[in-house]
């Protein structure tokens, strides 16, 4: 299997690749999850779902799903930012929760992220909307679902994708130091029961889609999670995430 699941010279993700050994460009310590995924029922089973998609002239999003394990080593995470799946608008998602790349309009969900940036650290907005910046720094942007057909948010929720993200999170939770989780909408803290909170950090809200960032019990606005990363790093005697 390739980190690039996609024909390269294809726009829009229009063919899969055939799997083979190895995913190109991903950091080598997630290959042993990720070859346990991809040989078990829950792998073998998501790609052949892809691929009867796209014989269909489905469009799927994005062209690199497994792009947060490309830029960020497990041996590296710090954080982990957990959403739900990716961007469903054409050009919009990159294979990093919440990103897109520069040049794309900044969607509504990352609009209010950068809100609260302002409301919580008086950072003002970058020229772009690509959070790789967060990546190269041990921020893991991960969603539960890592794949979208276009323009229908969670049309590949439930074909697999979670056992590989669930996978993913016990790695985080079992390898290497004490980390911080955030948790964001309903999809993300289903997966709180994996963390050892003793251990480690869980901070949860709403997911910051301007359908729910303002709801509650848990509102995205206003959760304060930038500056209480900042401050439990500095605690734990690590530089704090520019954000």
């Amino acid at each position: 299997m390739q980190t690039d699941l996609w024909e390269a010279d294809a726009p829009d993700g229009a063919r899969l690749r055939q799997a083979e050994p190895g995913d190109r460009g991903v950091q080598p310590d997630w290959q042993p999850w990720l070859d346990r995924f991809w040989d078990g029922q829950a792998g073998q089973g998501l790609l052949a779902y892809l691929h009867r998609r796209l014989a269909a002239g489905a469009v799927i999003y994005p062209p690199q799903p497994l792009r947060a394990l490309a830029l960020t080593a497990m041996a590296d995470v710090r954080v982990v930012i957990l959403g739900q799946d990716p961007y469903h608008g054409p050009g919009q998602a990159e294979g990093l929760a919440f990103s897109v790349a520069p040049g794309v309009r900044v969607p509504p969900s990352l609009r209010n992220i950068r809100q609260e940036l302002q409301r919580d650290l008086g950072l003002s907005s970058p020229d772009d909307g690509s959070l790789v910046r967060w990546a190269e720094q041990g921020v893991l942007l991960l969603n539960t679902t890592l794949t979208v057909e276009a323009g229908q948010a969670g049309s590949h929720a439930g074909r697999g994708w979670e056992v590989l993200t669930d996978s993913l999170i016990d790695a985080c939770n079992a390898q290497g130091r004490a980390k911080l989780f955030l948790l964001w909408g309903a999809h993300a803290q289903k997966k709180a029961a994996r963390i050892d909170a003793q251990r480690h950090q869980v901070l949860t809200a709403n997911h910051p889609s301007p359908l729910s960032a303002r709801r509650g019990p848990e509102p995205f606005l206003g959760c304060g999670h930038f500056g209480a990363v900042n401050a439990w790093l500095s605690a734990h005697g690590q530089v704090p995430i520019n954000w």
